[in-house]
This record gives structure tokens, sequence and C-alpha cells, in this order.
């Protein structure tokens, strides 16, 4: 079994204290969650496939991920970006099977919550249940924000849109600054999740290095002008539970 430093699980903990404001016994339950049960993953490999039936409950610890959908002639939609501190198949009791993939961008460490533990949670640790249960809600509210970039939104509304999201996640979690992130998703992954071209998506990219507005180049993210882009991509952050701006 692989092994956790608490700063390893310090995504998750931030991720979680967002939404709930953790005691010292919350985060030590945390860690000991996260420390019971760890696998890692090869990028460009598959978590969770859909139609599985889910055995365990997942927090990303490092790297990225996707949730996705696929059309027997290949073509994909991403659903959503899963990051460090990001819990996903919680719902284990409700779930038949799963209704989407979850695939490894990067090589990806993953803390395995079981069954047992996920159910012991509400009445043994209350509070870090509630922050889990306000962090899918947050989930939710993310796909619908999705659903109205693929839409409604223009091209350009919908990539700088994106861009932001990715940043303030990041941000949140202690992975982004002023400096921008490490960023491996690729104009061909930004294009599956927001339903462009790659072709589109080049040009579009192009269009905001034009204006100053970002930086994206070899697996790194800057956002030059956070408050111009926002304007552009008409963003509100409220359904992230986080600030826009510090």
């Amino acid at each position: 079994m692989l092994s956790l430093s608490c700063a390893a699980l310090q995504p998750l903990i931030r991720n979680l204290d967002r939404y709930v404001a953790l005691t010292p016994d919350d985060r030590a339950a945390i860690a000991a969650l996260g420390d019971r049960s760890q696998v890692e993953k090869p990028a460009h490999t598959d978590i969770a496939r859909e139609g599985e039936r889910a055995r365990v409950a997942h927090a990303v610890i490092s790297g990225w991920a996707c949730c996705y959908k696929d059309l027997p002639d290949g073509r994909r939609q991403i659903l959503g970006f899963l990051l460090p501190g990001d819990v996903f198949d919680l719902n284990l009791d409700s779930l038949r099977e799963q209704d989407c993939s979850v695939s490894a961008l990067t090589r990806v460490r993953l803390a395995e919550l079981l069954p047992s533990q996920v159910r012991a949670l509400p009445d043994d640790h209350p509070r870090v249940w509630k922050a889990l249960l306000l962090q899918q809600q947050a989930n939710a509210a993310i796909l619908r924000e999705w659903l109205l970039n693929t839409g409604q939104r223009t091209a350009i509304e919908r990539l700088a849109h994106l861009l932001i999201e990715l940043f303030l996640r990041n941000r949140a979690i202690g992975l982004a600054s002023r400096e921008g992130l490490k960023f491996p998703i690729t104009q061909s992954h930004l294009a599956e999740a927001t339903g462009l071209t790659p072709v589109h998506v080049n040009r579009t990219v192009q269009a905001l290095r034009r204006q100053d507005l970002i930086e994206y180049a070899n697996g790194h993210l800057k956002i030059l002008d956070l408050a111009r882009l926002s304007d552009i991509a008409l963003f509100d952050a409220k359904y992230l539970c986080v600030e826009e701006y510090q």
C-alpha cells in the first residue's frame, strides 16, 4: 500500500474546508481515510468505465483526471475535470453502474474509500460528511455551468470561462498563483470539453494570446488579466464557492 504524507493530503483537506470549517479532529479523520488504501494510475488509462459497478469511492490526491462519455464512432465529450481534493463515486448505494467513464490525464494518485467507511461518516464525522455532500452540490453546479457554456456562450466566451474555472479551482487548493499553474490539458482536451473543434480551439487560444490575456504553452497556463478575461467570459465565480479575485 502506498503511504501518504500530511502534505500530500492538503488539497483534499483544503477543498473540503471551503465548504465546512474543519476542526483538527475532522482533519485527522480525513487523513486517516486517505491513508488506508491508495492506488496510482498511469496517464491515459481509465480509472472507471461506464457500465461498471463502483466498488469504492475515490478521492484524487494528486494529478488530473476527467469524466467523459463517448460515442461508438470514438467521439468523446469531457464532462468535467477532476483535480486534487475532488471526490467521486460517493453515492455507492444508489448507483447500479457507472453512467460515465473516468480517465487519468496525468499520473494520478487516488485514495480509495470503502463503502463501510463512507456509510460511517454521517455518524462518526458529520462535519466531514457535510463537506463531502456540499462538494457534490458544487460539482452539480459546475456541470450546470458547463451546459450553459456549450449551449449559449460563443467560442471565446467558452474557452475563457473554462480557463478561469480551472485556474480558480487550482488556486483554491494551493496549486496556482499569480505565476500560473501546471496545466496538462491539451487543446484536444479543451475541444472535447467545450464542444468546439480542435481547429476552432487553436484559433481561439491564439486570439486570447494576441489580446495579452493568457500564456499557454509547455504544460503551463498563466492568466495575465483575470478581470478582463472574466468580462469576456461573462464569468461569475459564485458557483465555484471560491473568491474570484485575491
